[in-house]
C-alpha cells in the first residue's frame, strides 16, 4: 500500500474533522487538502448512497492513509448527518482525538489567529469544552458554471450577518458529550460545559443541553470573523447549486425543495455584497497538497470519474438550458 506522508501534528490535543457526504466527489480533494494544511490531525468522512463515484475516491484516499471512510446506508426518512455523526463518534472514541469539528463539503474553517491553524485557535479559545464558530455566507461571485475550485474563485460574501438569522457550528471536546448534531454537541456528560467564542470569552451553554439548535447566544458575541469563521460556500456556481436538489439534504434525506434556484435558501445564501480574500493565504499550500493527493494510486482517476458524472448530470438538467454557452 502506498501512503502519503501525514502532515505534522499541530497541537498537543489532537483535533478530528468529520463530514457526512453524498455525491461531493468533485470537491473532496480541495476540502481535504485545505483542512490538512490548517492542522486537523484526523479526517473522518461518512458517505451514504453515493452515485457520483465519490465513495470510490474516498476508498482510494483511505487506502493511502489520508483519511477514514465510513460507508453507511440511510433508511427511508432517516437523517444522514445524525447517523454519520454517530458512526464517527464511535470510531473516534478508539483514537487519540480530543476535539471534533463537523463541517460539510461546502464549509471551510478560516482561522485568523496566528498562522491560521487549528492549534492557534485552540491556544486562545480551547480552555473550555466548546468553541462556537459563525458562518459567513459566500455567494456565486457571478459564476454560472463551475470554475474548477472553490477557494480562489468564490470571494464575494456577506459583509455582515444578521444576528437574528446567523447560524453557527463548533469545535468541541466530543468525549464530554453523548452525541452531536451537525451544528453542535448535545447531552453533555459533565455538569457545566463551558462554551466560548473564538476570542475565548464565555457564551451561554444552554444550547448544548439537548435538541437541534443552529446558533449560540448571545449571537453578536460569536461573530468574530477576524479570529475564526466558517466560510460557507452554500451556492458555489449556478450549476453546482442546481444539482444539489437531486442529491437531497444532509439533515433529512427526504426533504426536498431547499435547493430551488431563486428559492428562499438560494436568495438568502447567495451573498455577494462584500468580499473577503483572507483564506487565500492557505491556497498555495492547499494546491500543493492537492497535487500530492492526486499522485496517489487511483486518486486522480477516481476524481476524474466524479467530474465526468457531474458534467453528465448537468447536461440533463433542463433548468440549466438557458445557461448554454454562459461562463
Amino acid at each position: 500500500m502506498t501512503e502519503v506522508a501525514p502532515l505534522s501534528p499541530s497541537q498537543p490535543e489532537p483535533a478530528a474533522l468529520v463530514s457526512c457526504m453524498r455525491d461531493e466527489g468533485m470537491f473532496i480533494l480541495e476540502w481535504v487538502a485545505f483542512h490538512q494544511v490548517i492542522g486537523f490531525d484526523r479526517i473522518v468522512i461518512c458517505s451514504n448512497d453515493c452515485s457520483d463515484g465519490s465513495d470510490t475516491l474516498l476508498d482510494r484516499l483511505q487506502a493511502a492513509g489520508v483519511l477514514t471512510h465510513l460507508r453507511h446506508r440511510v433508511p427511508p426518512g432517516g437523517r444522514p448527518q445524525d447517523q454519520g455523526l454517530a458512526l464517527a463518534f464511535r470510531h473516534l472514541h478508539g483514537t487519540d482525538a480530543e476535539w471534533l469539528c463537523h463541517l460539510d463539503a461546502d464549509e471551510f474553517l478560516n482561522i485568523g489567529h496566528g498562522a491560521g491553524r487549528v492549534a492557534d485557535l485552540l491556544a486562545v479559545a480551547g480552555k473550555g469544552d466548546v468553541i462556537a464558530l459563525p458562518w459567513r455566507l459566500f455567494g456565486d461571485s457571478g459564476h454560472h458554471r463551475w470554475p474548477g475550485a472553490t477557494l480562489p474563485h468564490f470571494l464575494r460574501c456577506e459583509s455582515a450577518p444578521d444576528p437574528d438569522t446567523i447560524s453557527h457550528k463548533s469545535i468541541y471536546r466530543f468525549r464530554r458529550f453523548q452525541a452531536a448534531t451537525d451544528h453542535m454537541p448535545i447531552r453533555p456528560l459533565i455538569d457545566h460545559p463551558v462554551v466560548r467564542n473564538a476570542a475565548g470569552f464565555a457564551l451561554h451553554s444552554g444550547t448544548v443541553m439537548d435538541g437541534h439548535h443552529i446558533r449560540f447566544h448571545p449571537a453578536d458575541r460569536v461573530w468574530r470573523p477576524r479570529l475564526a469563521v466558517i466560510n460557507h460556500y452554500a451556492i458555489r456556481s449556478t450549476d453546482c447549486f442546481a444539482l444539489r436538489e437531486r442529491r437531497g439534504r444532509g439533515w433529512h434525506a427526504d426533504q426536498g425543495g431547499k435547493y430551488a434556484l431563486e428559492g428562499h435558501w438560494h436568495r438568502r445564501a447567495n451573498r455577494n455584497e462584500g468580499s473577503n480574500r483572507s483564506i487565500l493565504r492557505h491556497w498555495p499550500a492547499t494546491r500543493h497538497r492537492m497535487a500530492a493527493l492526486r499522485a496517489l494510486p487511483g486518486v486522480a482517476a477516481a476524481e476524474a470519474a466524479c467530474v465526468a458524472w457531474f458534467e453528465a448530470a448537468r447536461a440533463n438538467l433542463t433548468v440549466l438550458q438557458p445557461l448554454t454557452g454562459v461562463i
